[in-house]
């Protein structure tokens, strides 16, 4: 029997989102929190189920590698792929953080009385459906589902292909715990299918999804803005950039640019630009950058003033320095490369930031605190760090455990998307009968309908 048509197979599964949506936004908090705890219990118990799924995954990627002449892509694919006890511990340790965190559904954020004696409240509620398209590992489902179950929305969730029957195992876990706790039926949705059509459709149900969140690389983040027919949350797009000031701690400076670049390479938020202040680029940038080089295999992209500084490094054709082109300086590398760049001073280095934007994350590694408020005051980037790693632009680096991604967004939310950010606003006012009035209100309504004045 042939298989159902990729736009039928998505519509029929997406058809019930609306009714178990409303249902989800319901669920009260303790429900919830007591479901996410059951979950983590059972991932806990299963931990030999989910593992032996994952490695009838990692044999069927490695089989479909045996003709690659290239060992090494079949060793990092399956090196990709594996999952390991810690792993596991890993999942249920972000359910548990997930579950320990405040509501946000309900709260209000603030409350005002009018001079008519109407009470006003701004309440946070949930976005609805939100979907969610992933290359990456089994946390990231996980995390994604719990994310959005706390913050009281329907997760639509599409996993990598390769990870198939580990997510099966995950999943099973998961529903039966959810069941066993009192949650809605379908609290969230899986999408099974494999093909690529379906998650450029999921990408065009717009009419059913209310915002999507691409959770892998730079392809899929381009892909998902190119076709998203609804709201993108934590695009993950713009660049990491580190300024150096004059007034610098060069040893701190040193560890913060090392870790935001080296700790992980291939994060959305780890460095990709250095610009550093000339009057301390001789003190500061040979030993960084041998280190970068030599121990950490960091590929260095460098401007003229820096080659020239590297002097013979650079001229003997040591091929992990190079001189930078201008593409270099608009690129988020996500992988070991970094572009490094002399500044006469902030200004240029606002210049720079601004000319080559978007930022996502931007740093300054200073000892003046003029010039760290300025800075902070005048770049326009997600988050803005003073003499910390660039890698801490992340949800449990500020305390709110964890998030479905980084949005660079001048709209809704800016940095990480965590609980809070995974819902809106609506206004709920309490009145005594208040009425629209002209205005300015003429004193006959006063008299006619003894209106409190204000």
């Amino acid at each position: 029997m042939p298989e159902v048509p990729v736009k039928l197979y998505l519509d029929k599964l997406l058809k019930p989102c609306r009714d178990v949506a409303r249902g989800l936004a319901l669920v009260p908090g303790p429900v919830k929190d007591q479901a996410l705890r059951a979950m983590a219990d059972r991932i806990g118990e299963d931990e030999e189920k989910i593992l032996a799924a994952n490695q009838k995954d990692v044999d069927a990627v490695g089989k479909s590698y045996e003709a690659d002449v290239n060992k090494d892509r079949m060793k990092a694919a399956v090196a990709r792929l594996r999952m390991k006890a810690d792993d596991v511990k890993d999942i249920v340790e972000r359910l548990r953080v997930i579950a320990d965190q405040p509501d946000p559904v309900g709260a209000v954020t603030s409350r005002w009385e009018r001079p008519d004696g109407l009470q006003v409240s701004r309440v946070r509620v949930p976005i609805g459906v939100i979907g969610v398209i992933s290359e990456m590992k089994p946390l990231v489902t996980v995390e994604s589902i719990a994310l959005c179950l706390k913050s009281g929305n329907l997760c639509v969730f599409r996993g990598a292909p390769e990870w198939t029957l580990t997510h099966q195992a995950i999943e099973a876990s998961l529903r039966a715990a959810a069941k066993a706790s009192g949650l809605p039926e379908n609290a969230w949705i899986a999408v099974e299918r494999p093909e690529k059509e379906i998650a450029i459709e999921l990408m065009r149900s717009g009419k059913v999804l209310d915002a999507i969140v691409p959770r892998g690389g730079a392809g899929l983040r381009k892909a998902v803005m190119e076709q998203a027919k609804m709201p993108v949350l934590a695009s993950d797009g713009g660049l990491t950039q580190i300024y150096v000031d004059a007034e610098t701690d060069i040893p701190m400076a040193q560890n913060v640019v090392i870790n935001s670049k080296a700790q992980l390479a291939a994060a959305g938020n780890a460095l990709d630009t250095l610009l550093v202040q000339q009057i301390v680029a001789r003190q500061f940038l040979p030993p960084l950058i041998n280190r970068l080089l030599d121990e950490f295999k960091i590929e260095v992209r460098a401007c003229p003033k820096t080659m020239a500084l590297m002097g013979q490094m650079a001229m003997t054709g040591h091929t992990a320095i190079t001189a930078a082109g201008e593409h270099d300086w608009r690129t988020q590398f996500q992988a070991p490369v970094l572009a490094v760049k002399m500044v006469a001073n902030m200004d240029e280095a606002l210049a720079h930031i601004v000319e080559h934007g978007p930022c996502m994350t931007a740093v300054i590694a200073t000892t003046r605190y003029e010039s760290a408020l300025r800075f902070t005051r005048e770049v326009d980037a997600a988050a803005v760090f003073i003499n910390a790693s660039s890698r801490l632009n992340a949800g449990d680096s500020y305390g709110f455990g964890a998030d479905v991604g980084l949005s660079g967004s001048r709209l809704h939310a800016k940095g990480p998307i965590g609980l809070e950010q995974l819902t809106c606003e609506k206004y709920v006012a309490f009145g005594t009968g208040q009425l629209r009035l002209p205005h300015p209100v003429p004193e006959a309504y006063f008299d006619a309908i003894m209106l409190k004045r204000p």
